[in-house]
């Protein structure tokens, strides 16, 4: 049950009102302990002086008595200097025991009777020396051997005891309050004490629940990270591979396309050929007109041709297979330069790469001079194939119009260069400026010459044959 309101508490936020609520109530009590224990102590000083002042006027009838009877016995007046001092005192200490017993009903009888005795015992002290100073020595004698001094001396006596009984009395009760003031305060500082600690165990367990909790949800959201982590590179994985599919497919597709207008086209186009030719041989003398149609019918079919291997070459390099990929390149850029009017220099070295990487850098190259005819207005390009550090460097620089990659973002040629360059192990880089022309720069990794051997002694595929 305590465990269960402790929680409750915890739970609630209460440990921080809680301490603060402790710390009044134990500033409370501590003030009040000791605003009682400062008024107790001050009461048990009066007290103590209003003892001292019984015993002083007790002292003082005393001194007075013996002042008197050493002038009566000598007439010595050196003895009548403490019976004179003694009646200041004996004033002094029964105007003070007024004003400390003015509100004290049990005192205020004796003090009363203390006063009248004092008097009478004052007025008795003063009478024999009047007789001794009047030379009546047998009245003061007389006085003197009398019982009346010791009477009032018994009942001066009597009643400072009795006063001096009820000042204990005070006293006692001063310091019983005083010790229950004390353990008031005491019970108080360990009541609150308690109460403290209890707060600091709630507020240190609050802590660790909270630290528990932080961990607990720094782990989740460390693991639903991962776990989306874990995703991202799933499905950039599965992209991969479908990008690669892709690529294979289209590159697949090619072949096939290039096959096919080989294959059928060409068969086609050589058929027409063969045809025109032998209807001009069997026609004979022909007409101007006539032999301009066939001359013109021949001339269209040669072109239809030399399209259909131009189409051939861009769909499935077949010079990439036949004669490797510098030559490939060079036939390339040299064709491009034909077209476009644009002046291509070369600088290519002999590399090693894997047949994929070729073809891909023949299309990078391609996909290059495809986007600076469209788009660049160059009329320079320079395209260099080298190995650096073991790594095989193709860049395709033109002096353009440049542009400015944080503003425009590339095409999605180029972006599909990209990943093709990455699925081959490579990196590529564009630099581009308004003004300043493009750079184009990929490195892959270089091919192991027992790899390419092993390539090379592999069979080719349909997409590697010539057309």
């Amino acid at each position: 049950m305590g465990w269960n309101l402790i929680g409750r508490l915890q739970r609630g936020g209460f440990a921080f009102p809680l301490a603060a609520l402790a710390a009044l109530a134990l500033f409370v009590i501590s003030e009040t302990a000791y605003r009682e224990s400062s008024t107790a102590l001050d009461k048990l000083g009066e007290m103590g002086a209003a003892s001292q002042n019984i015993q002083v006027l007790w002292r003082s009838l005393l001194d007075a008595e013996t002042g008197q009877r050493g002038y009566l016995l000598t007439g010595r007046k050196e003895y009548l200097e403490p019976y004179s001092a003694a009646q200041q005192q004996v004033d002094g200490a029964l105007l003070q025991l007024a004003q400390h017993h003015a509100l004290d009903a049990s005192a205020r009888p004796v003090l009363d009777e203390m006063k009248g005795l004092s008097t009478q015992k004052l007025s008795e002290l003063a009478t024999g020396i009047s007789l001794y100073d009047a030379g009546r020595t047998d009245a003061w004698r007389e006085l003197l051997m009398t019982n009346i001094g010791q009477e009032k001396m018994d009942a001066i006596r009597a009643a400072a005891q009795r006063l001096l009984d009820i000042e204990s009395v005070s006293i006692e009760a001063g310091r019983s309050g005083v010790y229950r003031t004390l353990m008031l305060n005491r019970v108080g500082v360990i009541a609150m004490t308690a109460i403290s600690l209890l707060a600091l165990f709630m507020y240190l367990r609050q802590t660790r629940a909270l630290e528990t909790q932080r961990i607990t949800q720094q782990r989740a959201l460390q693991a639903e990270r991962d776990f989306l982590e874990a995703e991202v590179d799933r499905r950039t994985e599965q992209l991969t591979e479908l990008a690669r599919h892709l690529q294979t497919a289209r590159e697949d597709e090619r072949n096939r396309l290039a096959r096919d207008l080989h294959d059928e086209l060409g068969a086609l186009l050589t058929a027409a050929k063969l045809d025109v030719a032998r209807l001009k041989s069997r026609l004979g003398l022909l007409t101007p007109e006539a032999t301009d149609r066939l001359t013109h019918l021949n001339e269209t079919l040669n072109s239809g041709i030399a399209l259909k291997r131009r189409i051939i070459e861009d769909l499935r390099p077949s010079s990439l297979s036949n004669l490797g990929l510098v030559a490939a390149l060079e036939i390339l850029t040299r064709e491009f330069s034909e077209r476009s009017s644009i002046e291509v220099k070369c600088t290519l070295g002999v590399v090693r790469l894997k047949p994929s990487a070729e073809l891909m850098v023949y299309r990078l190259v391609q996909e290059a001079l495809t986007n600076i005819a469209k788009y660049a207005s160059a009329k320079h390009v320079e395209v260099i194939l080298a190995t650096r550090d073991q790594r095989v460097t193709i860049t395709v620089t033109d002096d353009g119009i440049g542009f400015d990659p944080l503003t425009r973002s590339a095409g999605h040629g180029l972006l599909g260069m990209r990943y093709r360059v990455e699925s081959e192990g490579g990196r590529m880089v564009l630099s581009s400026s308004a003004g300043e022309g493009t750079r184009l720069e990929a490195t892959l990794p270089q091919h192991t010459p027992e790899s390419h051997a092993a390539t090379a002694s592999m069979p080719r595929t349909a997409g590697s044959t010539s057309a």
